[in-house]
């Protein structure tokens, strides 16, 4: 990358923009807010913390009116480039931008290449191009079009090209290290086209860390990555099929020692509570919001709980199950043989109400969550809804499961700031005999 791009890019930067305010770090990890997101540097986010997941820049399932019946909803949603790429043409002519055009006004926008909660097709990557899928196929990407499809979305920050196709385990070196070389050299180019484009002027550029499971590439990708004038990284290839947690944990953390403090860190691919928990231990600052989606998917509701100093009262509350009253406990799968990224894959931390054993249960969600579905139905009446194939059973799960979900990101900000991350661990992980959580 030439001299002088980066020089003006650092003057770009020197002039204002997004910048990360940390107020604590505890055991790796950092508390804090990122402001200065946007054109008028109007939106700000609480880290760690989660974008709202969205498809076609609309939350699944969800209307406007209903979304906002959640409190405490993020300032940053995810766009995904493979969901609004085949209509380029339609967004040119509108010529104002996603945001305005998906009604999410008071929302500040991150583009990624590739929508988490989809499986993507490997092996269309070159030096040259990528590839994202629509529902009409594949659709290949240059650089050119790249930057040309940021200028009509016009996000407050995009993810660059990269290669990222090598989270697969027995990836061989030489392929991991061109894939480093590759997105390294999609960076720079993408780099030099932003600043040629004037509808870009107020839009941040995150240079995406790859490396595999190699670390010594997933070392040099985040110090090379950090010598570019970016204003935050995505760790890519971390997806909870790709590897262990123990690894993933070592390899994020080597990488994290390598960038700067002052700029975030967005993790891909991960969702699951306790994995976002180790994440956010070494060093990780901002994950994608699709776990409640994928939850939603599977006719489940969350219900681990994440509150360190429960009420006893509202704990007596909640009367037990038909079911529960004979002993009968569902089975669990053990999390560790799951993979996440498939969405017909339950885990630890949710209940499947698709279950016969909430046919009678009269009770709602989960005791004293304060979103619209427990505060006006129950499981029984949700099971009826799944058992019946009705649409109201996807956007009643879907209002619960993003409140849950931000509030356990909310309970998580708290436990650091309080530096009881210990007993919040704790209390999202624990089961009791029969493997479900006790909030059951």
């Amino acid at each position: 990358m030439s001299c002088r791009c980066v020089s003006r890019f650092l003057n770009y930067f020197q002039r204002g923009g997004m910048k990360l305010e940390l107020s604590k770090v505890v055991q790796g990890c950092r508390l804090g807010v990122l402001i200065g997101i946007g054109k008028t540097g109007q939106h700000s986010l609480e880290l760690p913390g989660c974008l709202l997941y969205t498809r076609c820049a609309t939350v699944p399932h969800l209307t406007q009116d209903t979304l906002h019946t959640l409190t405490y909803l993020p300032a940053g949603a995810q766009v995904a480039l493979d969901g609004l790429a085949e209509h380029h043409e339609v967004l040119e002519e509108f010529k104002e931008g996603v945001r305005k055009f998906a009604g999410l006004h008071d929302t500040a926008l991150f583009c990624s290449l590739h929508d988490p909660a989809t499986n993507c097709p490997t092996g269309h990557v070159t030096n040259k191009t990528v590839s994202v899928w629509g529902s009409g196929g594949r659709i290949e990407m240059t650089a050119a079009r790249f930057i040309a499809m940021q200028a009509v979305i016009q996000p407050d920050c995009y993810q660059s090209m990269a290669d990222g196709e090598t989270w697969q385990t027995n990836t061989s070196r030489k392929r991991v290290h061109k894939a480093v070389n590759r997105t390294l050299a999609h960076l720079d180019e993408c780099l030099t086209l932003h600043h040629k484009t004037p509808q870009l002027k107020h839009t941040e550029v995150f240079g995406v860390v790859e490396g595999g499971d190699i670390l010594e590439e997933r070392v040099r990708s985040a110090r090379e990555t950090a010598k570019r004038p970016v204003a935050g990284f995505v760790l890519d290839g971390f997806q909870s099929a790709a590897m262990e947690q123990e690894l993933r944990g070592q390899l994020i953390t080597a990488v994290t020692a390598e960038l700067p403090v002052e700029k975030p860190r967005m993790l891909q691919g991960v969702g699951r509570p306790d994995e976002v928990i180790a994440c956010v231990e070494a060093g990780v600052d901002l994950f994608e919001g699709f776990f409640p989606f994928q939850v939603t998917e599977r006719g489940c509701a969350l219900c681990f709980d994440y509150n360190v100093t429960p009420d006893p009262e509202a704990a007596a509350l909640s009367p037990p199950t038909v079911l529960e009253l004979n002993g009968e406990r569902p089975a669990v799968e053990d999390p560790k043989q799951n993979d996440v990224g498939n969405t017909g894959t339950m885990t630890q931390f949710e209940i499947n109400l698709k279950d016969i054993r909430y046919r009678e249960d009269f009770r709602p969600l989960v005791e004293g969550c304060g979103c619209y579905c427990c505060k006006n139905h129950h499981r029984a009446y949700v099971h009826h809804l799944l058992v019946t194939s009705e649409l109201l059973a996807g956007v009643l799960l879907m209002l619960h499961n993003t409140a849950h979900y931000l509030g356990f990101f909310r309970a998580l900000r708290e436990a650091i700031s309080h530096e009881r991350l210990q007993d919040f661990k704790t209390t999202v992980t624990k089961v009791d005999f029969g493997g479900r959580k006790q909030l059951h």
